[in-house]
């Protein structure tokens, strides 16, 4: 016997059109509104298998570890001979500053939701939505950027190898693009389990690396000339000591790519196997696994960059490493094919041809999984952002943008990219600061105050070396504000409620009425007063004729807690106050709340409720406005606009009295 996944299709049902399937296929999955989505950085379900803290770190590693394809040749485009010693500079930093502060973030956002969740605990209300959405703004370019240099710099891996045909020669644009519409292929197909593949490609990559790095190393000390040259170089170039090591502090911030990562170790948490006795509230072995990922990341980083650096300096010359040199973009890659042949320098291509696209998809991944974790929640996303193919193709095409923007050009991206890491960590060097002073623990506020400092110079220098990526970044921001302001006013006619819970006395006030309409009144709780319970009874009698009196009379209070919120459960308390019963209810706006509570009542009881309002005094424009951003101004049209696109059956909508 068989047993069908799906009930047969009926065959006298008409087929969907061609526009209905294409509609169909792109809002597949449109019910997960987790934005949960499979690949590198994807926050796991809880009875997903779980993994080894090594095996995780592999997903921060495919981001993490493949900037070495280009971070050498960056730096010593940026630095020149003085790379080394402003790569110390950044070890230091990412050793004492960013390792120290997501150590305490993975402690503090235990189910991935990195510093952008801590900033949105630490400031509510309308103002920590904003910075959230600035955050996110710098989030995707930084995880664009990601996907877009390293499509590039894949490519130049690729066009470069001595064995690839010459016509491919300065097609870098096509290539990419390519590589990008591949990535977005493999997403729209669906993505699926990669722990597998990223450790498999990071153990390779990075053992190529090692020996590329001792081969070359072996080179430089049996040969000291090359040495020698940069020594007197660096001692000559820039006057005394003290000069030269002034100017790698103020240019290691060109060097910031060194830093990313940290982030995307935050964010594959859920997926670190904790102890048996972890629970969600407090999973102690999840957070050490994170930590010590997070440690053996960076420390394993750090001797890679100060390594890579040092050879790749002293061993290629300078002009190499300009546009159109064969070490722009790929010096790791230069030394492989220079000093271990074409055989070993072509497998090392493609690993890091490899190890660049999956980082492309470790990008995907976590914009699939922060978008819809935060947008759709501040109602500030459109109803398909919600579903994955549409997302993957809107990040494809902003790619494919960037792509021409830049003309493929690794060097010219480095800017953006390292503008999104830094901003991203200074706000996490920002959240853990605010997070100690609040816990009342004065020398870790001060030295995480330090550590902010250090980042928010860092970032500032950048933005004043590279303008570029502010500016990409102020377009990522500036559009994700005016969608989500637009979308959020497009939604706020829907009902806001994922929960409604009535308790018992509330309960108990309606049992009363057997049959008929249960008239309840609505109450502004501002006037807590007998004379204003008493007064708002009179008027409802008198302007709407309510048959009722004090003993039969029920009103409804909305308490606005926080108006920038948007999905919120409802808890309705019984209470009684001055003799009057009275349903309580804590929510973000007036109108949608009592839209949801009265659509509760009448489904539980059985009863069709009527409401009864009085209209509200001022300007309707204000109003408006008030009711936008305040979750009040006038109050019974717009219940009733909410009930009328909630309950399209007139007979059944919950009727609304105005006097």
């Amino acid at each position: 016997m068989t047993t069908l996944s799906r009930p047969p299709a009926d065959p006298s049902a008409r087929r969907p059109t061609g526009m209905a399937s294409l509609r169909g296929w792109l809002l597949f999955g449109l019910q997960d509104s987790k934005g949960t989505h499979q690949g590198p950085g994807a926050v796991s379900d809880a009875h997903l298998k779980k993994h080894s803290w090594w095996q995780v770190m592999c997903l921060t590693g495919v981001d993490y570890f493949s900037t070495l394809g280009y971070q050498p040749a960056i730096a010593a485009l940026a630095a020149g001979v003085i790379s080394p010693l402003a790569t110390l500079v950044l070890v230091a930093v990412t050793l004492l500053g960013a390792l120290p502060v997501y150590r305490r973030v993975a402690g503090e956002s235990p189910r991935g939701e990195g510093s952008i969740a801590m900033l949105e605990r630490l400031m509510p209300r309308w103002g920590g939505k904003l910075v959230v959405l600035i955050l996110l703004g710098f989030a995707a370019t930084d995880f664009m950027i990601t996907m877009t240099l390293s499509a590039a710099d894949a490519t130049a891996h690729l066009i470069q190898n001595p064995i690839v045909p010459g016509w491919l020669q300065g097609q870098n644009v096509l290539v990419t693009l390519f590589l990008l519409a591949l990535l977005a292929a493999v997403f729209l197909r669906g993505f699926k389990e990669a722990i597998g593949v990223a450790v498999t490609l990071v153990v390779l990559y990075l053992g190529l690396n090692v020996v590329v790095v001792a081969v070359t190393l072996f080179e430089v000390f049996t040969h000291p000339l090359s040495v020698g040259e940069w020594w007197r170089a660096l001692s000559t170039s820039h006057g005394d000591w003290f000069m030269v090591v002034g100017i790698a502090l103020l240019v290691f911030p060109k060097l910031a790519l060194g830093l990313s990562g940290f982030e995307t170790g935050v964010a594959v948490m859920p997926q670190i196997q904790g102890r048996p006795e972890d629970t969600e509230e407090s999973p102690a072995g999840r957070i050490k696994g994170a930590r010590r990922l997070l440690t053996s990341a960076a420390v394993i980083m750090s001797a890679f960059l100060i390594t890579t650096s040092f050879i790749t300096v002293v061993l290629i010359p300078a002009q190499e490493f300009e546009p159109g040199g064969q070490a722009n973009g790929r010096a790791l890659a230069f030394l492989a094919h220079e000093y271990l042949g074409v055989g070993f320098g072509t497998v090392y291509d493609i690993s890091t041809i490899a190890i660049l696209w999956f980082a492309g998809a470790s990008a995907m991944a976590g914009l699939l999984n922060l978008v819809p974790r935060y947008l759709p929640r501040y109602g500030m996303a459109p109803g398909w952002a919600k579903a994955v193919r549409p997302l993957v193709l809107v990040f494809t095409l902003v790619g494919f943008l960037i792509t021409f923007l830049f003309d493929a050009d690794v060097d010219a991206q480095g800017g953006a990219y390292a503008t999104g890491v830094l901003v991203l960590m200074t706000s996490a060097s920002v959240a853990v600061t605010l997070s100690a002073r609040r816990r009342k623990q004065p020398k870790r506020t001060v030295g995480f105050g330090i550590i902010s400092v250090v980042f928010i110079y860092t970032t500032i220098a950048n933005i004043f070396e590279r303008p570029e990526g502010i500016r990409i970044a102020a377009v990522f921001i500036l559009s994700i504000i005016v969608i989500s302001l637009l979308s959020r006013v497009r939604r706020s006619f829907e009902l806001h409620a994922t929960h409604v819970h009535l308790d018992r006395e509330a309960l108990e006030f309606m049992s009363e009425v057997l049959d008929g309409p249960l008239a309840i009144i609505s109450h502004e709780p501002l006037r807590l007063s007998a004379e204003a319970y008493r007064e708002k009874l009179s008027s409802a009698v008198e302007v709407s004729h309510l048959p009722v009196d004090q003993q039969q009379a029920l009103f409804l209070e909305v308490i606005v807690d926080d108006s920038s919120d948007f999905e919120t459960a409802l808890e309705v308390r019984g209470v009684v106050r001055h003799g009057y019963r009275i349903l309580e209810v804590h929510g973000p706006v007036v109108p949608n709340t009592i839209a949801s509570v009265l659509l509760h009542i009448r489904d539980v009881t059985g009863l069709m409720p009527h409401i009864y309002f009085r209209w509200t005094e001022g300007n309707p424009v204000i109003n408006l406005l008030r009711f936008l951003f305040l979750g009040e101004g006038e109050i019974a049209p717009v219940t009733r606009e909410v009930l009328r696109e909630a309950e399209p059956d007139v007979t059944k909508r919950p009727w609304v009295h105005v006097g």
